[in-house]
């Protein structure tokens, strides 16, 4: 987060999702293959703190290499550079800025109407407080709406952020169909694709907790007396 703020929260998708669930399902898939060449099993011990340190390891990285080691929120891809950062619009609304390689950030001084020959080397550290009041100042002259316009279909890597309402319906996301929606409910298709097996659709979730537990107990084996057995034992509600 910002140098003057509190740091942010990256939601729980560094810890549950990436580091966690994401690195289980790598390892599970990862071990199920190792079987197949040796024929033996083995125990996966996953700790979502491993993964979000695996997961950090391109920033650890960069500290190594003195590319990263300034204060938080003065570096590269925390906020710190003025070309990989958010903006706030006229509008209230914000837009999202990566344009790291040099091409890119052309394209976004292009669209901004900002002559590079006037402007300090894009990676001059020193200027880039400089720089940041000069992006908010544009930026803030205008609508989000305006900024889409400018930079849709541009290489100047500027998105709009979007709320996630915004997001469903949003032109890049409906083309690739990448929500769809089912009884009412939106929600992401099923990723990565495949282009010979594809996954299905999820479905909602059932109306009680334990409503599909004695299917899937007699999917993976169970008969009907182990599953009464458990049910009697107060294993199963």
């Amino acid at each position: 987060g910002p140098a003057d703020q509190n740091p942010s929260s990256p939601l729980n998708l560094v810890g549950d999702f990436g580091g966690g669930g994401m690195l289980m399902a790598l390892g599970i898939c990862a071990a199920l293959y190792e079987r197949e060449q040796s024929g033996k099993g083995q125990v996966l011990d996953v700790a979502m703190v491993d993964g979000a340190a695996q997961l950090s390891n391109f920033i650890y990285g960069m500290r190594s290499a003195g590319a990263w080691n300034e204060p938080r929120g003065r570096n590269l891809l925390d906020g710190g550079a003025h070309f990989y950062t958010t903006y706030e619009c006229a509008d209230g609304g914000y837009m999202a800025i990566g344009a790291i390689e040099p091409q890119f950030y052309a394209a976004l001084l292009n669209g901004l109407g900002l002559d590079p020959e006037a402007l300090p080397q894009q990676h001059d550290r020193a200027q880039w407080p400089a720089m940041h009041e000069k992006f908010a100042t544009v930026f803030k002259s205008q609508a989000r709406a305006h900024w889409e316009g400018v930079f849709d279909g541009t290489d100047a890597c500027a998105s709009p952020v979007l709320t996630p309402e915004e997001a469903y319906v949003h032109p890049a996301n409906t083309e690739r169909g990448v929500f769809f929606e089912r009884e009412g409910i939106s929600q992401a298709m099923p990723a990565p694709r495949f282009s010979r097996t594809q996954s299905e659709k999820p479905k909602p979730a059932p109306a009680a907790a334990d409503s599909d537990t004695e299917a899937i107990l007699a999917e993976v084996g169970l008969d009907s007396d182990q599953i009464a057995a458990l049910k009697s034992s107060g294993a199963l509600g």
